[in-house]
């Protein structure tokens, strides 16, 4: 079913969700039959399978004018449910009851925590088995969607140096045109190597370095061991508390209090964020007002002063101090700053490697996440709980037999060290907070998590010859007479069309967040004829709000489902999320619901792209297109977030450069005026500039004359340290003095300029020289507004997830090679890590 146009229905006031205990779910009573593997379909183009909403196209467009054809697709506006990845056989492990050892399967991953630890997908499991290069395991992987864009959604400034092929293709003796190389786009000729520069040779030294695991014939060897030998050095624990000067204390009701060490930590904690959002929130005040009592009652204060009332707390005079910190820290020389980096370096050096069946391969997150506060995402019921110092003790460690135990850099033992070739961690243990397991696992451009990665987005292409059927029995069974297979039917419906995650079932302490298979009653309003209204708390406590026009007998579902039931019944009573993928694992083998929103996502993408891509637009215009089908797909998967509290400083910052452009232009066109009026009556010249009045041109100015001081200042500074460094006398003030004079007559000259229509050039060029500047400044405009809309639309969609996580990276590298578009504009160096196998996809790749 091809995507239609879609809008996200803008949700109203967030209402309060009662936190109710669900009933337990039946067992599904679907017959036998569904065990039976059916016959695949021929491999056909599948389209994604989102359905038809009410209008959000618009707000997601950006206006360029030159697509070849309107969208005519995009995502639903999903909200994000319940957690991503299947569901293993059994319960989830309660807070705090974790089994003796950790398990070697999939482990629901928490990502809510806050402080030190990486946070991304590279914290989950590998699976077990992988049998071959196509058909291997798929490592399920969740959203990393924080509200600030990480790295990953950065493109790198500029291009590394290419890579110099292996083998180049003959020139033909005809002297005819060379073929085109299919991998870059290019003429394949003879001697068309470039010239070396600078850094190549330790770019070429770094490609050497790298395991090319995709060329291997079978990379994963058995399917079930991971690696014949391993050894590290464990992780790196954070360095012990330091106490406060004397003279910094917490007050309590007015008076200064002498806190022990144990107790200070803590309250340091909730100092640090005293100016935030966090110390504003209720709940969050009463868990660290909570866990904070029981380290007082254990480590009292030592002049006996009773802390019993949260509102009598009084934390500014330590949040002052962290404040004077940092701004020394700050105020820190350049020099300064690089001894502080390289001693921080030397102390992780020996964890950041790992030895790997003999090659040296980088660790992701060897760093143990300190002890703090927790944040989580969302309405989390447990943020402000306290997150303890994780101990040697506390940890298992994974090594190869026969090699050398690493010793922590803290006092204490391990919890214990095993030898399990057939899973990928290097370190577990399990967090106080909401009882889950962390671990520590090779970095993202490891072999071991290509191979997971590539197996990930080759499951999803496979699904392409088995969706429709799958879409065809589900339909079918809509009008099932057994009430299961119904169900099933409705719920893959949903999952399907409307991206949602399968969901699972929540402890009584955890929050109360759905997915399909555990909405409630409650969570779905039926508007006639033919409408549901889905308002749900998501994953991350991600409110999903969403109404949708659904296939009639869909609608008769839902009303039949929820018919002599209460708000907080199961909405699908006989359905689980391990049923539904063990039905879907009978159409192909490894298929679970995550695979669906992998496989919509990427197929949205490429259908996205292939419409809108301007053949001869501008690189900024083609990169638009790239971020227009990227929001569709974040809209589909609901990536939303909030709008970024520096958003409307950074659009600021964005007009002012815009204005600075146009300012510069203004002052070449006077230029021109001045040395020949001719130039007053040409087309491309005679029109001022908009928004320049006399006012902003002032205003303008003045900022240029504040920057320009700033920097003379700096480049004196400068100077001084680096003639300190090699022992020589500094420059004296009236050197600056002189420059800072120069700067005033400079600007005195502009001021004389305001209003004449006639500028003088610092320096004198010629008049091509001129023209041929204003050509470039209108091109730089034009592409910045580009940007400034991009940048707009994309406010309230956080496009790094999908980036990262569900859109196949092999669409990326292909178009950017047919468009001639640089990679590093999309990719940013840790993804072009990640993804070092997607790089070298033929040009007319397709997913």
């Amino acid at each position: 079913m091809p995507l239609s146009q879609v809008s996200r229905v803008k949700s109203e006031p967030m209402t309060p969700v009662r936190a109710i205990k669900r009933k337990k779910i039946q067992s599904d009573t679907s017959s036998s039959d569904e065990e039976t593997p059916l016959a695949s379909s021929p491999a056909k183009r599948t389209a994604s399978g989102a359905v038809r909403m009410n209008g959000a196209l618009e707000a997601t467009t950006t206006s360029n004018g030159k697509r070849k054809a309107p969208i005519k697709r995009s995502g639903s506006g999903d909200k994000d449910s319940e957690d991503d990845a299947p569901i293993a056989k059994g319960k989830r492990v309660a807070n705090g009851k974790a089994p003796r050892k950790p398990p070697k399967k999939k482990v629901k991953e928490d990502n809510d925590y806050s402080g030190g630890g990486e946070g991304s997908d590279d914290d989950k499991p590998i699976a077990r088995k992988a049998p071959s290069r196509v058909k291997r395991k798929l490592k399920e992987e969740s959203d990393a969607d924080d509200e600030t864009p990480s790295d990953d959604d950065k493109p790198l400034k500029r291009a590394p140096a290419k890579k110099t092929p292996a083998k180049r293709a003959k020139k033909e003796k005809n002297g005819s045109e060379a073929p085109l190389d299919k991998k870059n786009g290019k003429a394949k000729s003879e001697g068309s190597e470039e010239p070396a520069k600078k850094g190549r040779k330790k770019k070429e030294e770094e490609d050497a370095d790298v395991f090319r695991w995709w060329e291997q014939q079978d990379p994963d060897g058995d399917g079930t061991q991971k690696w014949q030998t391993l050894e590290h050095n464990g992780v790196y624990f954070p360095p012990p508390y330091e106490p406060l000067p004397r003279h910094v204390k917490m007050k309590y009701n007015g008076k200064p209090v002498d806190l022990p060490l144990e107790t200070e930590e803590v309250a340091g904690f909730y100092a640090a964020l005293l100016e935030t959002d966090h110390a504003k929130d209720k709940t969050f005040n009463k868990n660290f007002f909570d866990d904070w009592k029981k380290v007082l009652k254990k480590y009292p204060p030592r002049d006996s002063t009773k802390i019993t009332e949260f509102n009598l707390c009084d934390f500014r005079p330590m949040y002052e101090h962290f404040e004077a910190e940092k701004a020394k820290k700050k105020a820190m020389t350049t020099a300064e700053k690089k001894e502080a980096k390289a001693a921080k370096d030397t102390l992780e050096a020996p964890f950041t490697h790992c030895v790997l069946d003999g090659r040296k391969e980088k660790v992701g997150n060897f760093r143990v996440e300190p002890p703090g506060l927790f944040r989580g995402r969302g309405d989390h019921p447990k943020k402000g709980s306290l997150k303890y110092r994780v101990r040697p003790e506390d940890i298992t460690i994974n090594i190869g037999e026969g090699v050398p135990t690493p010793k922590p850099n803290m006092p204490g033992k391990w919890k214990e060290v095993i030898h399990d070739n057939t899973v990928t961690w290097l370190a577990t243990w399990t967090e106080n907070v909401n009882g889950n397991h962390k671990y520590v696992f090779l970095a993202a451009g490891s072999s071991l998590k290509g191979q997971s990665d590539m197996q990930k987005f080759e499951k999803a292409r496979e699904l392409k010859s088995h969706v429709d059927r799958i879409r065809q029995d589900y339909t079918a069974d809509l009008k099932n007479k057994l009430m299961a297979d119904r169900q099933r039917a409705t719920a893959m419906y949903f999952i399907d069309r409307l991206a949602l995650r399968a969901g699972n079932e929540k402890g009584e302490d955890e929050a109360d967040t759905v997915g399909c298979c555990s909405l409630r009653c409650e969570h779905v309003t039926l508007l006639p004829p033919n409408q549901l209204v889905f308002d749900f708390l998501g994953k991350d406590s991600i409110r999903y709000y969403n109404q949708v026009t659904v296939d009639d007998q869909v609608y008769k579902n839902i009303k039949l489902f929820k018919s002599s039931k209460e708000d907080d019944d199961d909405l699908f009573d006989r359905v689980s999320t391990s049923s539904l993928n063990k039905h879907l694992a009978s159409y192909m083998k490894g298929l679970t619901a995550k695979v669906f929103r992998t496989y919509n996502a990427s197929i949205t993408f490429q259908q996205q792209l292939d419409m809108g891509t301007p053949e001869k637009g501008t690189v900024q215009e083609k990169l638009n297109a790239y971020n227009h089908a990227n929001r569709m797909v974040a809209i589909l998967c609901n990536h939303q977030r909030a709008v970024p509290k520096t958003h409307e400083q950074s659009m600021g910052k964005m007009r002012d450069k815009l204005r600075g452009l146009k300012y510069e232009r203004m002052k070449l066109r006077h230029t021109l005026f001045a040395i020949d009026s001719k130039y007053k009556k040409k087309k491309q010249y005679a029109e001022d500039e908009s928004d320049l009045d006399d006012d902003a041109i002032a205003e303008h100015e003045d900022q240029l004359k504040v920057k320009e001081l700033e920097r003379v200042e700096k480049k004196f500074n400068k100077d001084n340290e680096k003639l300190a460094e090699d022992g020589k006398d500094p420059l004296d003030d009236s050197v600056l003095k002189d420059k800072r004079k120069e700067v005033e007559e400079d600007f005195k000259r502009l001021k004389k300029e305001r209003g004449t229509g006639k500028a003088v050039l610092k320096r004198e060029r010629p008049t091509e020289k001129i023209e041929e500047a204003i050509e470039k400044l209108d091109e730089r405009i034009k592409t910045f507004k580009l940007q400034m809309e991009d940048r707009e639309a994309g406010k309230e969609v956080a496009l790094g997830t999908s980036k990262i996580n569900y859109l196949d990276p092999r669409i990326t590298a292909a178009w950017c090679k047919t468009h001639g578009v640089p990679v590093e504009k999309i990719f940013s160096k840790t993804l072009l890590t990640k993804f070092p196998w997607a790089m070298e996809v033929d040009l007319d790749w397709k997913f």
